[in-house]
């Protein structure tokens, strides 16, 4: 069955976000979550808990190290009785290559706000089209558990800022140019998707935004 509500968690404040020289000799996917993360994560869960308020939930969870801290976190708040959970790789961040020293990283960073985040591709790394299109592949995966007389009440991603915004995007049906103007959560912010009577979701707030720093930008427009 559809589940009341669609949950989703971005990760706790990590060594990348304090640190960005730690890109140039430690793995993405192996930064842990800080002492102020794992406090952010522990205040999710309860905030998560009375959210729940003793219903059964659904995580997925992406295989990074600072997602999986974040879920072991949360979930010291809840009822482990009450909870299942899968690791889910598609829900994994943006490919962002190897080991790379901050400097390089920066002029990465200042080509894809040039060129435009949705479409740069990172060097050995994915374009947000290329993360785009897994998410989207999960989704798929996500409406067929949805089938399940036995799938609980709420569904809970723990994941990254940019897969977040893509899943929302899929979601909504956000254009490329909408997409460019939000921004990312903070750390351990939370997203709640409401089902409401037409089986329709609602989101319970707006994502921040930015200003789009490259020029191509062209929305569609129709005569009616």
């Amino acid at each position: 069955m559809k589940p009341k509500r669609i949950i989703l968690i971005r990760h706790g404040e990590s060594e990348g976000n304090v640190d960005k020289n730690i890109y140039s000799h430690k793995p993405d996917y192996t930064l842990s979550l800080t002492p102020t993360g794992i406090l952010q994560a522990q205040e999710t869960g309860q905030k998560l808990r009375e959210i729940l308020n003793g219903e059964h939930a659904f995580f997925y969870i992406s295989p990074f190290w600072r997602t999986r801290m974040t879920f072991e976190e949360i979930v010291k708040s809840l009822d482990i009785e009450k909870i299942d959970w899968r690791e889910e790789p598609r829900l994994r961040e943006q490919e962002w290559g190897h080991l790379r020293s901050k400097e390089v990283n920066e002029q990465i960073n200042e080509a894809r706000d040039a060129y435009g985040t949705f479409y740069f591709r990172i060097p050995d790394g994915e374009s947000g089209a290329d993360a785009y299109d897994r998410v989207s592949d999960f989704l798929n995966t996500m409406h067929r558990d949805f089938q399940k007389s036995y799938f609980p009440e709420n569904a809970v991603i723990v994941s990254h800022g940019m897969t977040i915004r893509l899943f929302l995007m899929r979601w909504f049906h956000w254009t490329v140019e909408h997409f460019e103007t939000i921004a990312n959560p903070k750390n351990c912010e939370m997203f709640m998707l409401t089902r409401k009577e037409d089986n329709r979701y609602q989101l319970d707030h707006p994502l921040s935004t930015h200003s789009v720093y490259h020029p191509y930008q062209r929305p569609l427009k129709i005569d009616t």
